[in-house]
C-alpha cells in the first residue's frame, strides 16, 4: 500500500511537471511589421527573398508568411515567425545578428542608405481554439489580417464568443480560418487584443462572407447575448481592425 501511495505521487507530481513543461514551452510567434523607406521596398523584398529568409531558418527563426497590404500607401511588409519558446526566440534572434553573412548582407543593401525606417513587433501566443498554424498554399486567395481591441475585463467574454460561435459561423459562410493570437504579457496590446488572420477568394468574396455572418440568426443570438452578459459591446468603439493582404512571391504561406 505504501509503495502504491509513493508510486501514486510520482506520479502527480511527474504529470504535474510535464504540464507545467508543457505550458512554458507553448509555440511564441512574432508577428513584425517593417515601414520600408520611400522607393526601397523593391530592395526591402529581395533582401528577404535573397537572403533573409534562408538566414532565418538557419538560426531557428521559423518562416510562417510574408505579405504586403493591398493598399500599400506606407510601403509595408507584414511577416509571421514561429518559435519552440521565448527563450528559443531570445537566442535565435541573437545567433542572426551576429551572423557574419547577415551583417555582410545588410552593410551591401544599404550601402545607399538604410531600407528600413520603422519595425513594430509583438510576440503572440495562439488561442485555444486556434486551428494548427502553419506555412501553406493554396489557389490565389487574400488575407485579411483583424484586430480587436476589447472593452475593458472583456478579452476573456471576447474569446469564448469566438470560442464558442465565431468560428463555427466563420466557416458556415466560408472564410478561410488561418490563426488566432493573443499578445503575451508584456507586449503591446497585452489583456485587450485578440489578432487574427483570415483567407478569401477576394475582398468582394470578404464582404459577401461577413454580410451573411452578420445577418446569421446564430451570430445575432450570440453576440446579443455575449454582449447583455457582458453589459455593452466586447470591443471598444473604433475597436476592430481590418486590412487586406497579398502574400509575396517568397512567402511559405500564399
Amino acid at each position: 500500500m505504501m509503495t502504491r501511495g509513493i508510486l501514486a505521487s510520482a506520479f502527480v507530481l511527474a504529470t504535474a511537471g510535464f504540464i507545467s513543461a508543457a505550458e512554458k514551452e507553448a509555440p511564441v510567434y512574432e508577428l513584425r511589421t517593417y515601414y520600408a523607406a520611400p522607393g526601397r521596398l523593391d530592395d526591402l523584398q529581395a533582401r528577404f527573398r535573397d537572403h533573409t529568409l534562408a538566414l532565418f531558418e538557419k538560426h531557428g527563426l521559423k518562416n510562417i508568411g510574408y505579405w504586403t497590404p493591398i493598399d500599400n500607401s506606407e510601403n509595408v511588409l507584414i511577416y509571421l515567425l514561429a518559435f519552440p519558446s521565448q527563450e528559443a526566440r531570445e537566442k535565435a534572434w541573437k545567433a542572426f545578428f551576429a551572423d557574419s553573412q547577415w551583417q555582410e548582407v545588410r552593410k551591401q543593401t544599404e550601402a545607399k542608405g538604410k531600407i528600413v525606417t520603422k519595425v513594430e513587433s509583438v510576440q503572440l501566443g495562439a488561442t485555444d481554439y486556434s486551428p494548427e498554424i502553419r506555412p501553406s498554399v493554396a489557389e490565389k486567395r487574400v488575407f485579411e489580417l483583424r484586430t480587436y481591441t476589447a472593452s475593458p475585463g472583456n478579452l476573456e467574454s471576447l474569446n469564448a464568443r469566438f470560442r464558442d460561435h465565431t468560428v463555427k459561423l466563420f466557416a458556415r459562410h466560408g472564410m478561410e480560418q488561418f490563426g488566432y493570437w493573443c499578445p503575451l504579457e508584456g507586449q503591446p496590446g497585452a489583456g485587450e487584443t485578440l489578432i487574427y488572420l483570415l483567407a478569401h477568394a477576394s475582398p468582394e468574396a470578404a464582404q459577401a462572407s461577413f454580410d451573411a455572418f452578420r445577418a446569421d440568426p446564430e451570430w445575432v443570438a450570440a453576440r446579443k447575448a455575449s454582449e447583455e452578459a457582458a453589459g455593452g459591446p466586447l470591443t471598444v468603439k473604433d475597436g476592430v481592425k481590418s486590412v487586406f493582404l497579398k502574400a509575396t512571391d517568397y512567402s511559405p504561406t500564399r
